[in-house]
């Protein structure tokens, strides 16, 4: 098979994990730079080029789409599905799963358990949005923040209502959430693939921070999920669309509460905690499931 990994780094652990395991497994593979693509868009032959060269032959691609180019991003992989090319990710679930705010409401719909989230444009009403949430300490998001960046816990009422009416003045579109106190500063990364949590590692946050990212110096080691943890995680890989995703969770006293689910999950941090090769799995899945035309969106949405 040819296998085309989308990424702007083919150095990234995750690329090249994936690079390696495609090519263990026999398969040509390619990494493209997703913002060096330009595509010709018309009704009866849709085409990518490259480099000055059509991209031609590709059974599957794998999006690794950052959320800073997430539009000219999933535009690529439209294209490619458009073209009948198999992609792990579907660019429509990317999309759905990059707005925080759509991904919460979708999730809410199909009573996935989430933590109390407010969201509104004015400051008329912060007092009232600060109650909804069950009052200070509370944390705010910024919806298009990645990697712990724009999360901010606020200790008391007074850091919560400053917090909101700074980003509020910034025009930044934000959510106010119940901070899970019973959590720790302790998230669980489910990694999902094709329906099924292959991994899962517990990411603790350092001593003077709350945000248990790897990226701000969080530590990790695998955990042993619940039956209700995993049903929770693949359930919300299924409403998001994903194939292949990571969905965290906080252990609150009412249950698994999802936090997120993240489209393009690194690999670096749960293959390393866990000893579990990933990457192979994903390119098992592809060899399972890349077939022509196979690819449902086909460029609508």
């Amino acid at each position: 098979m040819k296998i085309v990994i989308l990424s702007r780094k083919s150095s990234l652990y995750s690329t090249n994990a994936l690079v390696e395991a495609g090519l263990e497994a026999g398969h040509d593979v390619q990494v493209i730079n997703p913002l060096r693509c330009y595509m010709n868009i018309t009704s009866h032959n849709p085409s990518i080029h490259y480099k000055g060269e059509p991209v031609t032959g590709v059974d599957a691609v794998i999006p690794r789409i950052g959320a800073s180019i997430t539009f000219f991003g999933t535009a690529v992989v439209r294209q490619f599905e458009m073209m009948e090319v198999y992609s792990v990710n579907e660019s429509i679930a990317i999309t759905r799963s990059r707005d925080k705010l759509r991904s919460l409401q979708l999730l809410s719909r199909k009573g996935i358990g989430l933590p109390v989230t407010g969201f509104a444009s004015s400051t008329k009403f912060t007092d009232d949005l600060i109650e909804m949430v069950g009052g200070a300490p509370l944390v705010v998001k910024l919806i298009e923040g990645t990697q712990g960046i724009g999360v901010v816990l606020t200790e008391n009422r007074q850091a919560a209502e400053s917090v909101i009416q700074a980003f509020q003045g910034m025009k930044a579109n934000i959510l106010v959430q119940e901070y899970i106190k019973e959590s720790k500063g302790s998230d669980i990364r489910c990694f999902v693939v094709g329906g099924k949590v292959i991994a899962s590692m517990k990411r603790t946050a350092n001593n003077d921070e709350f945000r248990s990212n790897i990226h701000r110096g969080g530590t990790a080691a695998p955990v042993k999920i619940t039956p209700e943890e995993r049903s929770t995680a693949v359930r919300a890989a299924k409403i998001m669309g994903l194939n292949v995703c990571g969905v965290d969770l906080l252990r609150s006293n009412h249950g698994p509460v999802v936090m997120e689910v993240n489209s393009s999950p690194g690999l670096e941090g749960i293959e390393k905690a866990t000893g579990i090769n990933i990457a192979a799995k994903i390119i098992d899945f592809i060899e399972k499931n890349a077939k022509p035309g196979k690819t449902k969106a086909r460029g609508k949405g």
